[in-house]
């Protein structure tokens, strides 16, 4: 599907964090380097498609705000693995960094992701969360379709180590989520 599908997917990462933008821009890189897209256009797609999905987190804190934020998180918090007071310290973390936040959260996986909440329940100005989420999202785009495009010869056996760290990466991540669903009351 070219850039829209690269599009796409990094939207979708953005709203589901459980896809990885760590598997889909380094292959996008690859079909980069295989003539079928270009890098810069690549880079582009990734990180349109991404601040496309960031937004509309940002908009549910922006239109929810803290306080429905919260009773979502009491009522379904269990399912969501997050507490009112894990919002609490996000927003915290928010009004702290502000701009920071918003740069260096693009480059942390599932932070990437949830930062756009509380960027939007502290009612920063949608156009500085536009600027500053595309500096970091631009740069972390770039560096994982930058590895894809140069590994391009060497794909085979990067593909022989990532296949299973993968698979144990995302069998983690099930048991994380399962065992943070199961304490989620003790936690509390």
């Amino acid at each position: 599907m070219g850039y829209v599908g690269v599009a796409l997917l990094m939207c979708l990462e953005n709203l589901f964090p459980p896809i990885p933008s760590e598997l889909i821009m380094p292959l996008a890189g690859l079909l980069a380097a295989d003539g079928r897209l270009s890098l810069a256009g690549t880079v582009a797609a990734g990180t349109v498609g991404s601040l496309v999905g960031q937004t509309g987190w940002y908009w549910l804190g922006r239109r929810l705000g803290p306080d429905r934020v919260r009773d979502l998180a009491a009522r379904h918090g269990r399912w969501l693995t997050v507490s009112p007071d894990d919002l609490d310290h996000a927003n915290a973390w928010m009004l702290r960094h502000g701009a920071t936040a918003l740069i260096i959260g693009r480059l942390v996986p599932t932070v990437r992701t949830l930062i756009s909440l509380p960027a939007g329940i502290a009612g920063v100005p949608l156009g500085r969360f536009l600027a500053y989420s595309s500096v970091g999202t631009a740069a972390w785009t770039a560096l994982l379709t930058g590895a894809g495009y140069l590994l391009r010869t060497q794909f085979t056996r990067v593909h022989e180590v990532v296949g299973p760290v993968s698979t144990t990466v995302t069998v983690v991540l099930v048991a994380w989520y399962v065992w943070r669903v199961a304490t989620f009351g003790r936690r509390q």
